[in-house]
């Protein structure tokens, strides 16, 4: 029996490109299955859904029928309520849908095999790609770094050297952007795609979801 990664792909959108397609296919770490073989004992099965053609009702029915594959949703652009619901439907991480290949792929073994969803190559490009598939400028996408980290608009203003009228508009563009108001939505937004928060000794969170603080944190 092979020991590569078995890769279910649903609702493969069809503007994805070759690229994908070929980079996955010549991976020996990585084997595309059906959904019949969905239930396959044995090799780790992540299952990589393109959104929005595969909403939160499907993750979670997904979730029902494979209790133990990991599932991946890929996205063109997201709100942190849309977020949210993925997650709690039973999604274990994101990915923007213009990451590059190789990415995706790196991403997949990383989820199958319990690794940190990023590395010292993708560390930096990885925050840049999502904040682009969300439309934030690099200036707003660090803001919401310091956000996530509990930073208030005046020691944001000071590490940023700006104003703080200036850190008000971003957050206003910020909240009109993930179509809310709430900073908590924002912090759980910046940690679920990958956005890693400005910590004092720069710790970095994974972009996988745990579903257990996820569920606590909702009640």
């Amino acid at each position: 029996m092979s020991d590569a990664v078995r890769v279910l792909i649903i609702n493969e959108p069809s503007d994805l490109g070759a690229a994908f397609r070929a980079t996955l296919e010549h991976s020996p770490a990585l084997r595309t299955v059906d959904e019949d073989d969905l239930q396959e004992p044995g090799t780790a099965c992540v299952v990589l859904a393109f959104a929005p053609e595969y909403g939160p009702e499907a993750v979670a029915a997904l979730r029902e029928r494979a209790p133990e594959a990991r599932i991946l949703v890929a996205f063109q652009a997201a709100g942190a309520a849309e977020i949210g619901r993925f997650a709690a439907a039973g999604a274990d991480a994101f990915v923007a849908r213009c990451a590059a290949p190789h990415d995706i792929c790196a991403t997949i073994l990383a989820l199958a095999h319990d690794l940190p969803l990023h590395d010292d190559e993708t560390e930096v490009a990885a925050p840049e790609a999502v904040a682009e598939s969300l439309g934030l400028t690099p200036r707003e996408a660090e803001v919401l770094r310091f956000l996530s980290a509990g930073f208030s608009n005046k020691e944001v203003a000071r590490r940023l050297t700006v104003s703080v009228r200036t850190v008000e508009t971003h957050r206003l563009n910020l909240r009109r952007k993930t179509k809310t108001g709430r900073l908590k939505d924002l912090v759980q937004l910046a940690r679920q795609i990958g956005l890693a928060p400005v910590l004092e000794g720069e710790a970095r969170p994974l972009r996988r979801i745990d579903h257990e603080a996820h569920r606590a944190a909702s009640h």
